[in-house]
């Protein structure tokens, strides 16, 4: 996995016509080196492969880098930056500028002039993050794994969750759930809305009690391995008035429609055009205000984007979400989400749990 992921970045290094990349990035440096810590580079030339980080985690990196020379840094940039760089005889220095900060970039600069050092950084955005858009079939059974747990929990929150109940109450009750089932932690803060919070696509839980007759949105992911699951479901409990049983029937129908349409070679805008057709023929295409979906791996955000800019073209071995929603301010929103992999040209769905409009019906 290491090698021929190595041998990959180096081809894009020198298709970009750079002599070494600076890696920084965390998922980018966890999925080129193995590398887990929180903190170090890579260095990546064409026969070279630094990992350069603090005492903390020397011995970690030997261990979980085994094809990357381990080198110990200490201090400020401009004391470990000249020599490493100076050993790497790198003259053409590509940086991930869509994730280093605008000091970080200042100090870079300030330790290749304080050594007089004949190098020019050159900024690089999406490199890694184009390798890691096509899941290897490890990848893909860790990500199976994190969304067969988390359908495990929906199963179980069903149960535990009541009105009556506020949504940070029934929020830490799905964190300890989620971690109990085995998943290493949360890839995210797991969203529980109700009633008119339910309107916020990224709403935080607050202590607004969960009442019977409203749209309960959740928002939930696991982690297994370092990859993700994220998974949404909508549900009611007692009786769901029309008002909200005709907004999900046209969530889920638009979901479906994306899930059976779409095919490889398609990119993320005409995925997305799938399902936001549907809610724009029911009226309330005003109301579907985000993309309908995005990539997940090593984070829970990330390529492809499936939105109506989206660009990026679909190919099997991509895992990504569907979750069209609608929201209306004051009153609420309905959201379903699965992930979904791309396999001989179709989508195959990863999270399994009910989505049938009885679900808004639950009663107790």
């Amino acid at each position: 996995m290491g090698i021929e992921r190595l041998q990959k970045i180096r081809t894009s290094i020198i298709e970009e016509g750079l002599d070494a990349l600076m890696v920084s990035q965390p998922e980018n440096r966890r999925y080129l080196s193995g590398f887990t810590g929180s903190s170090g580079y890579l260095f990546i030339s064409k026969k070279r492969a630094i990992l350069a980080t603090d005492f903390r985690y020397i011995e970690q990196a030997k261990i979980e880098s085994p094809y990357f020379e381990v080198v110990r840094i200490k201090g400020a940039m401009e004391n470990w930056f000249p020599p490493l760089i100076s050993d790497l005889a790198c003259r053409k220095l590509g940086f991930e500028s869509n994730f280093i900060s605008y000091d970080s970039y200042l100090k870079l600069n300030k330790a290749i002039a304080s050594k007089q050092l004949n190098l020019e950084l050159t900024p690089i955005s999406g490199l890694v993050e184009h390798l890691r858009r096509i899941k290897e079939p490890g990848e893909l059974d860790l990500i199976a794994s994190a969304a067969l747990l988390i359908d495990s929990v929906f199963e179980e929150v069903k149960e535990l969750i009541r009105p009556g109940m506020t949504e940070k109450d029934a929020a830490w009750e799905i964190e300890q759930v989620i971690r109990s089932e085995g998943s290493e932690g949360i890839p995210f803060d797991i969203i529980i809305a109700s009633g008119p919070n339910s309107a916020l696509p990224h709403a935080r839980p607050t202590e607004r009690i969960i009442r019977t007759g409203e749209p309960v949105l959740l928002d939930m992911g696991a982690s297994i391995g370092d990859y993700c699951s994220d998974f949404s479901r909508t549900l009611c409990w007692g009786h769901a008035d029309k008002t909200l049983q005709e907004i999900y029937n046209i969530v889920l129908k638009a979901q479906l429609a994306a899930i059976e349409g779409i095919i490889s070679g398609m990119n993320g805008a005409q995925v997305d055009r799938l399902a936001r057709s549907v809610i724009e023929d029911g009226d309330y295409g005003y109301d579907f205000g985000h993309g309908l979906g995005h990539g997940v791996g090593l984070a829970e955000h990330e390529s492809p984007g499936i939105s109506p800019n989206s660009t990026d073209i679909l190919s099997d071995g991509m895992v990504f979400t569907i979750e069209p929603g609608i929201y209306l301010a004051g009153w609420g929103g309905v959201r379903i989400e699965d992930m979904v992999v791309l396999e001989d040209g179709k989508a195959r769905v990863l999270t399994k749990s009910g989505k049938d409009s009885f679900q808004l019906s639950i009663v107790y």
